[in-house]
């Protein structure tokens, strides 16, 4: 089965959404704007390293680079089973699952790097990765100092962060070097994320998250807290607000997912990091990376693939190279047009149905393998809804 990840703060990259500006995946760009009453291409196009190392400008560029991602992948008719995000990718895990609309995701991705940037500045934090030591010794290196010093992020086996106050965070440094540590490294950040520095925002966000519609995951989406799956919206509300305090658990999380069945995971957003840590992690996992839209060829492809045994997977695990998705362009009851059924050739630009009163065009012309979602279903924006083989 397939997993989507997605990238979290840090990731970001000058210039990221260049090589997407001609997609026409980009259009979510000018509805991101719309909704972050900010102007996003700017930060995905012009924006220099040190305004992208802002709190409030790295999460929203981050998180629409993903969200835009997302809807290229969908647009090639590939969709994914599980869902999993480090950190403030949660958030794209959500939206990609349909239990937020995107641009309510928007809005609180904006509200949250908002918070998160104000929160950083009292008190003052940092954050260190901890390499070649395990969790236990670790926990055991934060717990001898006293102090403010809190592990962070569980990312891989052997790759551990930790976050807090300044001296105490080379306190504990130090004391995992003397437990064992290959190498302790400062990060450049703004902040000590995921640890009780985080409490003023947590309690703004909160409030944020109360006003947000939020539904049950449509596909399985592991949490940051306690690498479980959820599906209830009240739990969701709790652990996006719990979030900002917590050690993101993504060690765990990928073993939840592997635990579930999940053997493939593809990274969407500026980065490569999650990619790495799932190498890390998971011996014989296929893993792939989507970063511009020269790697949806390779992305096709290897799905497309025969595994190692010279045997297809499943129809829908791997997916033909020629199949694709339509995609709803809002959010709406769906109505098909009358008369249209699986098995039957639909040419580019042919109507297959509303949105509401919004028209749905088929960009590809191919048979209709079948409907994705019924009729008087209510979508979300990017949601398949048909699904087409090209010809």
């Amino acid at each position: 089965m397939i997993a989507f990840t997605y990238s979290g703060q840090g990731s970001q990259q000058p210039g990221m959404g260049a090589p997407w500006v001609d997609h026409p995946s980009w259009e979510l760009v000018e509805d991101a704007s719309a909704a972050a009453g900010r102007d996003v291409a700017h930060l995905l196009l012009e924006a220099d390293a040190e305004k992208l190392r802002a709190t409030r400008n790295a999460q929203l560029a981050t998180f629409v680079t993903s969200m835009v991602i997302l809807d290229a992948v969908a647009r090639l008719g590939i969709d994914a089973a599980g869902h999993a995000g480090h950190s403030l990718g949660e958030y794209s895990a959500l939206t990609a699952s349909g239990a937020l609309d995107f641009s309510d995701a928007v809005a609180l991705v904006v509200e949250r790097g908002e918070a998160m940037q104000e929160a950083a500045r009292d008190p003052i934090g940092t954050m260190a990765a901890v390499l070649g030591l395990d969790d236990a010794g670790v926990e055991e290196a934060c717990a001898e100092v006293g102090g403010s010093v809190w592990v962070a992020n569980y990312n891989a086996p052997g790759q551990v962060v930790i976050a807090g106050d300044p001296d105490a965070v080379a306190a504990a440094g130090d004391g995992s070097r003397a437990r064992g540590a290959k190498r302790v490294t400062g990060l450049e950040v703004s902040g000590a994320f995921h640890t009780p520095f985080m409490s003023p925002a947590r309690d703004r966000l909160g409030e944020a998250i109360e006003r947000t519609d939020l539904r049950s995951p449509e596909s399985v989406v592991v949490a940051n807290v306690d690498a479980g799956i959820h599906s209830n919206p009240a739990t969701w509300r709790v652990l996006m607000n719990a979030q900002l305090c917590s050690p993101v658990r993504w060690s765990q999380t990928l073993q939840t997912l592997t635990g579930a069945g999940f053997t493939t995971f593809v990274e969407l957003g500026p980065g490569s990091v999650l990619t790495s840590l799932v190498k890390r992690s998971l011996k014989g996992a296929l893993r792939l990376t989507v970063n511009t839209p020269d790697d949806l060829d390779t992305l096709l492809d290897a799905l497309a693939a025969p595994l190692d045994d010279g045997v297809h997977a499943p129809e829908g695990e791997h997916l033909f190279a020629t199949d694709r998705m339509v995609v709803s362009p809002c959010a709406g009851v769906f109505t098909p047009v009358p008369d249209l059924y699986p098995g039957q050739q639909v040419a580019a630009g042919a109507l297959l149905g509303h949105i509401g009163v919004e028209e749905v065009y088929s960009p590809f012309a191919g048979e209709l393998m079948g409907w994705l979602a019924v009729e008087t279903e209510r979508v979300s924006s990017s949601k398949p809804i048909a699904w087409l083989r090209a010809t």
